[in-house]
């Protein structure tokens, strides 16, 4: 472990704290800052679109309590000078470090010229304001974007006893995601729990005087609404580090160890972080899940105790879950890298199957819809280098 007298982790969701958590485990007991722009505990974002909007509050993550005095509430970062080591806060206050740990995380796209009553989903605020759209019971739910956010939302809505149409712009929901033999099997299943689907279709604009009363869509069609949540991607908060000199394409680019490029007292995690990763041959990745973020923060604040000479590749296989509409949905490696795609179990039309994805023979990826035990012997076979071949 190299010496470092004082710790400066931008941001504060599960990534920041879970660095937080594994310095103050390996014995670091030099001074720790954490800088939050959100002024509560840090949260799980996953229940956001889920639980909480049915109602159910408990989202603070386990070990939040353990921040004490050195947690900046409701401060963010606005300009980092890598040359004097300090970090420029939005009141203009500077912390100095002698290491950094980069958790901004990201923030939703947003759609232009946006009236009253479209939605994003990212924060408690957000979550808590759409929970009390729903509870009024509107009579058009229009849920742009088939993704994480999107599915949940429609199948939240949908549990509430509500009409809800997805707009999405591929065949399928998901369809870059998950592939097409399981995109096609979530479409309908959307379908069998009552989400009108309109795929292959762009939003252009909104109706509303004030308050959104119709989305226009690509195809000529106007979408009567009086409530929209966009879910359509989000982008990594890297603006406050122009100008720092470090390494910015889609996300704060690192090594193969975490250690952003170029700064050997800098690493980042979480959905900020795009890393080369050894199982895909060095390919960038960045990815946006709950269990990297876990994951990688306690990863990247162990490497940059022990310095780049003795820091440890961060390969960990990408994995992530999602329930909609009482279906479990599980993900694991990269699957949009492949070329071949098999199902290796089950069948689509009965609800429970796993798909694997190969690229030149060699497996990159998993699907598993309400089958765990088979998406668990699938990673093994990913992270082994396995070839699709063997899984017959």
């Amino acid at each position: 472990m190299r010496k470092l007298n004082s710790i400066v982790i931008a941001g504060a969701s599960l990534a920041g704290l879970r660095a937080f958590q594994a310095l103050r485990r390996e014995g670091f007991d030099g001074t720790i800052t954490l800088v939050g722009a959100e002024k509560h505990l840090p949260y799980n974002r996953p229940p956001l679109s889920k639980s909480m909007l049915r109602g159910d509050d408990e989202v603070t993550l386990p070990g939040a309590e353990e921040l004490g005095d050195r947690w900046l509430k409701g401060r963010h970062a606005v300009r980092l000078d890598t040359s004097a080591r300090r970090l420029i806060l939005d009141d203009g206050s500077e912390i100095p470090y002698d290491g950094l740990v980069i958790a901004t995380g990201a923030s939703p796209r947003r759609l232009p010229d946006a009236p009253e009553g479209v939605y994003t989903l990212r924060t408690i605020e957000d979550s808590l304001a759409l929970r009390a759209e729903l509870a009024a019971g509107p009579s058009d739910v229009v849920v742009i974007g088939g993704g994480f956010i999107g599915g949940e939302v429609a199948s939240t809505a949908r549990a509430l006893g509500l009409g809800v149409t997805l707009v999405d712009a591929s065949p399928y929901p998901m369809h870059n995601v998950l592939g097409t033999e399981t995109a096609r099997w979530l479409a309908g299943h959307h379908r069998d729990n009552g989400v009108e689907l309109v795929s292959e279709t762009r939003v252009t604009g909104f109706e509303g005087n004030g308050r959104v009363t119709g989305v226009r869509l690509s195809d000529g069609r106007t979408l009567p609404a009086d409530l929209v949540i966009a879910g359509i991607g989000v982008v990594p908060n890297t603006d406050w580090l122009d100008g720092s000199g470090l390494t910015m394409n889609d996300g704060v680019v690192c090594d193969e160890r975490l250690f952003a490029s170029g700064a050997q007292d800098v690493v980042a995690a979480g959905d900020v972080a795009r890393w080369p990763h050894s199982l895909y041959g060095g390919t960038l990745v960045r990815v946006e899940h709950w269990s990297n973020a876990n994951d990688q923060g306690a990863a990247a604040a162990l490497n940059l105790l022990a310095g780049p000479e003795n820091a440890k590749p961060f390969a960990d296989l990408p994995a992530f879950a999602t329930h909609m509409h009482g279906a479990r949905v599980q993900i694991a490696g990269l699957p949009h890298l492949a070329d071949e795609s098999r199902v290796v179990t089950g069948d689509p039309a009965e609800g429970r199957f796993a798909v694997a994805f190969a690229k030149d023979g060699t497996l990159v990826g998993a699907v598993a819809v309400n089958a765990p035990k088979d998406l668990i012997r699938i990673k093994r076979a990913i992270a082994a280098g396995d070839h699709l071949d063997a899984l017959a």
